[in-house]
């Protein structure tokens, strides 16, 4: 997996976390879901990157 991969994927998967916070400290419930769609999207490439990493070994 490439570093920049990596990184927007960290990254992604941060800005998700802050957003479910952001949702649940104003009650926002669809703000809530949102930031934890952005976070299973970001383990979903992660996943998939490992995967290709695997095949290139």
């Amino acid at each position: 997996m490439s570093a920049t991969d990596k990184a927007k994927n960290k990254f992604d998967d941060v800005a998700g976390q802050a957003k479910e916070k952001a949702g649940q400290v104003t009650g926002d419930k669809s703000k809530e879901h949102e930031g934890k769609l952005d976070q299973a999207k970001a383990n979903i490439k992660d996943a998939g990157e490992k995967v290709k990493d695997a095949f290139r070994d």
